[in-house]
């Protein structure tokens, strides 16, 4: 009767435990057990490399992971460092505009609220700033830097923000002066940061370097806030007046924060 190979192999496999129990009950085990352990040797050795090999894989994946969360919470106090330190910036700068308006005397001329720009529409002539009703903020009050330098005024209000229409804009016109020279005329925007003085008399002398400041004629802003220099000047014999292009005093890119004046 031929045996088959499952069969074969089930004998050999019952063979061979019976094999190791009737050596472990002999005399002669030990012998024998060492034989085996020193024929097997190698593999064992094989066997436990790879199982050393294995544990430091998982052991170098955990270590990674650990790796990560701490670059994750090293990322997030850098983050909150460079928040932090970003603030004390910008505390630093406010108090560095806040002492040179005092160092002018600004709030000895003028009730003022402090505000930053949060928004700016060169198309349109017009700034947006953080500061609304909420804060007292209304329509028609004028906005000025730190140094006194006319910006234009409130055209919109809002709870917590406000619109300011520069005096540049198509809209905007007031009274103004030539510095230190007996001469008003009418300071009006162009649109697209540009700004004229007009309706000077013919036969009155002006010249590029000449200073406009506000007038107290018309009341709409206060008196001596500083507009820009004039330009170029635009004279015609036959014309009963004379037109003068402004430089204005202010540059609309470092625009970061204004006063507006709430009474004066």
């Amino acid at each position: 009767m031929k045996l088959s190979p499952k069969l074969k192999i089930r004998i050999i496999v019952v063979f061979l435990i019976t094999f190791f129990v009737v050596l472990n009950l002999t005399g002669f085990s030990k012998e024998v057990k060492n034989f085996f352990y020193l024929i097997s040797q190698p593999f064992q050795k094989t066997f436990w490399q790879a199982g050393d090999r294995v544990s430091d894989f998982f052991e170098m994946i955990t270590e990674i992971k650990n790796l990560k969360k701490e670059n994750e919470e090293l990322l997030l106090k850098n983050q909150e460092l460079l928040a932090k330190i970003a603030l004390l910036e910008e505390l630093k700068k406010e108090n560095e505009i806040l002492r040179e308006a005092l160092d002018i005397g600004l709030e000895k001329e003028f009730k003022l609220i402090f505000s930053q720009v949060i928004g700016k529409d060169i198309d349109q002539d017009s700034l947006l700033i953080n500061k609304g009703s909420n804060n007292g903020i209304s329509k028609d009050f004028s906005v000025i830097t730190q140094q006194k330098v006319l910006v234009g005024k409130i055209s919109a209000v809002y709870s917590n923000h406000s619109k300011v229409m520069l005096l540049t804009n198509k809209e905007s016109s007031f009274s103004g002066k030539i510095q230190e020279k007996d001469i008003d005329g009418i300071v009006k925007g162009k649109g697209n940061l540009r700004l004229f003085l007009d309706l000077i008399l013919s036969d009155v002398e002006i010249f590029p370097g000449d200073i406009v400041l506000t007038s107290a004629l018309g009341g709409i802003f206060p008196r001596g806030l500083l507009v820009g220099e004039i330009k170029e000047v635009k004279k015609s014999d036959i014309e009963p007046f004379q037109q003068a292009e402004i430089k204005p005093a202010f540059d609309i890119k470092e625009l970061k924060s204004l006063f507006i004046i709430t009474n004066y």
